[in-house]
């Protein structure tokens, strides 16, 4: 399992938009929003070669560090530790917590509906 820090997710979501990129790349493409130079990015990607987040080849002159793991596949992670941290698993507690606050558009509503309605056609 890959669990994420915040910063990680930042370079994260760089590499999945851009296929990959090298440490030169994400230093120009996330120092205005975070003010990261090189040297913290590398340490970062380095952190998240040993989680098996990321690895990288060589391109030419420099590193092209590209994702091991997909999105979609850490963010179910993250959801999943998230709903057994913070609502122990139940399903229930969190979706009323979201209606209580009003935090479901008609849309998101619609799409809980038909995952709810996948999961019956499968029983």
């Amino acid at each position: 399992m890959v669990s994420l820090s915040d910063g990680e997710w930042k370079i994260m979501n760089r590499l999945w938009e851009s296929g990959g990129s090298t440490i030169t790349g994400l230093t120009t493409d996330l120092e205005k929003e975070t003010g990261w130079d090189k040297h913290i990015i590398i340490t970062m990607l380095g952190r998240m070669e040993k989680k098996e987040a990321v690895a990288h080849r060589q391109g030419g002159r420099a590193k092209v560090f590209y994702p091991l793991v997909s999105r979609e596949e850490v963010s179910m992670q993250e959801t999943r530790g998230f709903l057994q941290k913070v609502y122990r698993g139940s399903l229930g507690m969190m979706v009323n917590a979201m209606v209580t606050d009003q935090a479901l558009s008609e849309q998101e509503i619609q799409e809980l509906y038909d995952i709810l309605e996948q999961a019956r056609k499968r029983e």
